[in-house]
């Protein structure tokens, strides 16, 4: 493998580690709970293995559409009108979800770091004009400009979380990992399943790659796991120094919107523990919005054909900026609102159900052959897609009150 082959598949691996690795390490203990720690673990593995079949029957799909365009183009061209439908809604409810979340959160942030720095309280407004320069700056550069600021801040992350993690071992109490509700053992899930969500940027990361089949499965395997480790990591170093009841408890945190970095702030007096805390919290929401936010500028580009140096991209702009900073404006608890909608409905109908239906259509349908297909056939996908859908009965219960 060349030097300029190995730069492109370490940014691969990056770019789907970070667009996972967000808001979703931030919110998972919170969410976890109630659950407990072992439990949360447990589900977090089976999500984790969920998303990873759904990312591979993605990338297969991709493949018989020559990696031209994007999710929509693939359902419209293995699903017909139907999935161009589906894909449409379930993709824009999904990264605007997505995408409100990690404003919100890179919003508070950024209040939280600017009041420590001039002791007033900053205008939610004020903290979200960087946000659009940004953004503007990767509209015109593209993936190589997303790329190379990804692995700033992803080499941001592995330093501050590892100073964190080292920081809160002398302070673990073992007796906090042993609480566990049964009860509440799908609490978390729609939260887990959102925090693997990395495959809206496979076909981005299809054309990045050249098509080239060995590197993407390296780059979805490596990439997607580098997130579990981390999570499983973070939920030690949470569950382990937090207690159990009170207000510096996860459930308090979780019912007053805060999250994990949060709570770091409260129970440590170090300073260099809060700034590190800080720029953790900031970087990894900063990792995720870049990922999405390329994506849902791919997804409007190619859905609605604009191509070129036009006007349109600004309406692109327009469309993949500010409804989510709107909602995130004016929602005060839009981080972990959006997390849990994201994940209960859109990850499972988008990039679980819809890339099943899709590569059992490119199969057994449309007869077509490609240089890679994930493994199983229509016994496996069926299961897949039953499980899918139990995914989403259960989260339904949850939200009319069936189940905790």
């Amino acid at each position: 493998m060349t030097k300029h082959h190995f730069s492109r598949l370490l940014g691969a691996v990056l770019l789907i580690a970070g667009t996972a690795t967000g808001a979703g390490i931030l919110a998972l203990p919170m969410a976890c709970a109630e659950a407990g720690f072992f439990p949360s673990i447990i589900v977090m593995f089976f999500c984790w293995l969920y998303l990873l079949y759904s990312a591979f029957c993605i990338l297969e799909v991709n493949l018989a559409v020559e990696h031209q365009g994007n999710l929509v183009s693939m359902a419209s061209k293995t699903l017909g009108r139907f999935g161009k439908y589906v894909s449409w809604t379930a993709y824009l409810f999904l990264l605007y979800a997505l995408n409100t979340a990690y404003i919100a959160a890179l919003i508070d942030t950024c209040q939280q770091i600017l009041a420590g720095f001039f002791g007033a309280s900053v205008a939610k407004m004020f903290c979200a004009t960087p946000l659009f320069l940004i953004f503007a700056v990767l509209m015109r550069q593209r993936v190589k400009m997303v790329d190379e600021i990804n692995r700033v801040f992803m080499t941001l992350i592995l330093l501050s979380f590892t100073f964190l993690n080292m920081m809160s071992l002398p302070h673990i109490e073992p007796s906090h990992f042993l609480t566990a509700n049964r009860a509440y053992f799908f609490s978390a899930i729609s939260t887990i399943v959102t925090a693997f969500g990395f495959h809206v940027i496979i076909p981005t990361l299809t054309n990045y790659l050249h098509g080239n089949v060995k590197a993407l499965k390296k780059a979805i395997w490596i990439g997607s796991s580098i997130p579990l480790v981390g999570y499983i990591i973070w939920q030690v170093a949470i569950f382990g120094i937090s207690p159990q009841e009170g207000v510096l408890s996860l459930k308090a945190f979780h019912t007053a919107g805060k999250n994990g970095a949060d709570l770091i702030f409260a129970l440590s007096k170090n300073t260099s523990v809060k700034i590190a805390a800080e720029v953790f919290a900031f970087s990894v929401i900063m990792t995720s919005f870049l990922g999405v936010s390329i994506s849902l500028f791919d997804f409007l580009k190619d859905g609605l054909h604009a191509v070129g140096r036009s006007q349109k991209k600004w309406k692109l702009f327009f469309f993949t900026f500010v409804p989510p900073l709107y909602f995130a404006l004016v929602y005060p608890l839009a981080f972990f609102q959006a997390l849990e909608y994201a994940g209960a409905f859109g990850v499972v109908i988008l990039l679980a159900l819809l890339p099943a239906g899709m590569v059992w259509s490119k199969r057994y349908w449309l007869k077509i052959k490609t240089p890679f297909e994930v493994k199983g056939g229509k016994v496996t996908l069926i299961l897949f897609m039953l499980l899918s859908l139990s995914i989403i009965a259960i989260e339904i219960a949850k939200k009319v009150s069936l189940i905790h």
